[in-house]
């Protein structure tokens, strides 16, 4: 079968020797806080939505699902992101608490992955960071029955005019089913992009939540 035509073609030699290496960027010990200054470079380079990443999960029939969710925060106990519980990957993650994250920065030519138990974060956690949204998204929140059927696009705005008109005049409480969920590490892979394809991985890895971490070069 022959290659589709809108592939990009395979680099030249010259296209390879173009590429800038970018020197020691494995500075730190800890791979959180080497993870923290990765993500502050890509704050300041990537030309959008810097905390995005892709969350990979499975269902009850093994099958992978994969999907962007944005992180809204991350310290020594893990990565935060929120949904509802009733969507597909709340569902998923109701039925095997066990998932991956990715951040690939295209603009600095490095990504991050993650792997570890999820844990459902606090009611407080969840009700703080929903106050902090804009109103119109506290009202998609209630309209949007996420990863169910949906007949039209009409059918989802006359849905958000009914939460607009119920909650007229005062706070959007948050949905009891829109929670947080927080990715606890136990392994974490740097990688940075390297000329001839010759990329740098570095992959930290831990038994125990709170265990120490042991790190590893991998091969391209």
């Amino acid at each position: 079968m022959p290659r589709s035509p809108i592939i990009p073609p395979t680099p030249a030699e010259e296209a390879y020797r173009a590429e800038q290496d970018q020197g020691e960027v494995f500075t730190r010990d800890d791979p959180l806080a080497l993870f923290e200054n990765w993500f502050a470079l890509a704050c300041a380079k990537e030309p959008n939505d810097a905390n995005a990443m892709a969350l990979a999960t499975a269902g009850a029939d093994g099958q992978p699902d994969v999907r962007m969710v944005l992180l809204k925060d991350f310290n020594a106990d893990g990565l935060t992101f929120f949904t509802h519980a009733n969507s597909a990957k709340g569902l998923q993650l109701a039925n095997n608490p066990r998932a991956a994250l990715l951040f690939h920065w295209k603009s600095i030519r490095r990504q991050v992955r993650f792997r570890g138990l999820v844990s459902v974060a606090g009611a407080e956690e969840a009700d703080a960071y929903f106050a902090e949204r804009a109103r119109s998204a506290q009202i998609g929140a209630w309209a949007a029955r996420q990863s169910e059927t949906l007949d039209d696009r009409a059918a989802l705005i006359a849905a958000t005019k009914v939460i607009e008109a119920k909650y007229q005049g005062r706070d959007v409480p948050r949905p009891a089913d829109w929670i947080g969920y927080r990715l606890i590490p136990s392994a974490i892979e740097f990688w940075v992009n390297r000329p001839f394809r010759l990329h740098d991985r570095l992959l930290f890895e831990r038994s125990a939540p709170a265990g120490p971490w042991t790190s590893q070069l991998l091969y391209p």
